[in-house]
């Protein structure tokens, strides 16, 4: 890959003390007025330092201008409300296609040069918001839950525990087909169904986010979109181990981005890049490329290093690199499926250390969606753009020390009708995996692999 550079946004010296705007410390009073007096006074003297003070500061959704920096300080804890006269409801985008969402909490569009930084803490109050499965908890635990709402609905690995009877109404309107995801007005009466990211960062250049601890998000934790030029170090990801879509990072059709020496544990994939999902992302061409990943660890988590499901305008051009993954499903995981197109090309990732792999090592699975006896088919009429490729990736000095399987990769079954394999092109070299089997390899390419020692857990 060749050598980029992110640039760091440009920062102002000028400070802006929340509390001359009118901010109350203690977690009771709202400091949505004052916060936003203090960042249009910043804004109007050409951008500055938005200062969080120690202490617990109430807020609703903030959102973030040009030249603007939120800057929390050792001891700060920035926690968000739930309110519907808040949390409004808008046309957003939220896995990888158009959807109506909740404002979040932290938010820019168009912006240049933002910055969230200091060793604070910003909570996004996700308790509230999410629902959450009866087979991630204990018994104690579902019994205090049930005390705070009772509704619920059978999911498919049993009860899924809702936390208001608007998010239970929005739940049964979306299963039963009655929700228009283009119907702002509609959705208004299951408002909190449509939950929010926690920082959602839009078609922004040139930002900056350092130091801070960021944990509880109602759904996705952190959320560059279409931004360029991307610092993610020293952060401190938190959900939940069952939070439902509680991902820690979603760089999604970004470019020139670098994640350094962050911490992640959190209930759904850890880092994860993402291009888009299906045939109106790939209307608009803007990969996910140029990204630089080192010196991050990832304790809880679905996934380790994330490659999907949505990837359908592409992902190229990465490198990881002296990452350790400890107790997560998956290590490396690369999904997606048919109908989803695009390329996933030229990804090197290098001295990766995992332990207690509760899954696959390695994976690559072309049949993230499809049903469990037909993952690997297609239609009988093939639509080539909805073709997705994973191909020219080499993963070297690689060790795991306990997976079920070391290394699977599941691709498309065309029966000869295309020539060319949906995972090709794939090196492995100088690895030892600890693992209960050693491969399981199906409808693949090209995979070679050299100097790798595959070692039966307990022996």
């Amino acid at each position: 890959m060749e050598y980029f550079q992110v640039e760091l946004p440009d920062k102002q010296e000028r400070e802006y003390d929340i509390r001359e705007y009118g901010a109350v410390a203690g977690g009771i009073q709202s400091n949505s007025e004052a916060i936003r007096r203090a960042i249009d006074a910043a804004y109007e003297d050409g951008g500055g330092k938005v200062v969080v003070p120690e202490g617990i500061w109430r807020s609703g959704p903030i959102e973030l201008k040009s030249h603007i920096e939120l800057h929390l300080e050792q001891g700060a804890v920035l926690v968000f409300s739930k309110s519907k006269e808040e949390n409004t409801l808008y046309l957003s985008d939220f896995e990888g296609m158009p959807s109506i969402r909740a404002k979040s909490p932290i938010y820019a569009d168009h912006a240049s040069h933002v910055s969230i930084t200091g060793k604070g803490i910003i909570d996004g109050g996700g308790d509230l918001w999410r629902p959450v499965k009866q087979g991630k908890l204990t018994k104690k635990e579902w019994e205090e839950l049930m005390k705070k709402s009772q509704y619920t609905v059978q999911g498919g690995g049993g009860l899924i525990w809702m936390p208001s009877k608007t998010f239970y109404d929005g739940w049964m309107a979306n299963a039963e087909g009655r929700l228009d995801s283009s119907d702002i007005n509609g959705a208004e009466a299951y408002w909190d169904y449509f939950r929010p990211v926690m920082i959602r960062l839009y078609h922004c250049d040139h930002v900056l986010i350092e130091d801070i601890t960021s944990q509880n998000s109602p759904a996705w934790n952190i959320h560059p979109f279409f931004c360029e030029h991307v610092t993610i170090r020293r952060v401190n990801v938190v959900n939940p181990y069952y939070a439902q879509n509680g991902d820690g990072l979603d760089v999604e059709s970004c470019r020139y981005v670098e994640i350094t020496d962050s911490r992640f544990d959190v209930g759904d994939d850890a880092i994860c890049l993402k291009a888009g999902k299906g045939a109106i992302a790939r209307k608009t061409k803007a990969p996910t490329e140029y990204v630089r990943i080192k010196n991050c660890t990832v304790l809880h988590g679905h996934g380790g290093f994330v490659v999907g499901s949505e990837m359908s305008r592409g992902v190229r051009h990465v490198e990881a690199t002296d990452c350790t993954f400890l107790g997560t499903d998956v290590g490396i995981r690369f999904k997606s499926a048919y109908g989803r197109g695009g390329g996933v090309e030229d990804i090197t990732l290098d001295r990766i250390q995992m332990m207690g792999i509760k899954k696959e090592a390695i994976i690559f699975s072309m049949g993230y969606i499809l049903d469990k006896e037909k993952r690997q088919t297609v239609p009988e009429t093939i639509v080539e753009e909805d073709i997705p490729y994973f191909r020219d990736i080499t993963m070297r000095h690689i060790t795991c020390l306990g997976a079920e399987i070391g290394l699977k990769a599941e691709g498309l079954l065309f029966e000869d009708r295309l020539k060319q394999h949906t995972i090709d092109n794939i090196t492995l070299s100088d690895a030892m995996i600890v693992c209960g089997q050693d491969t399981e390899l199906c409808n693949a390419g090209r995979i070679t692999m050299e100097h790798v020692e595959f070692v039966r857990n307990g022996e």
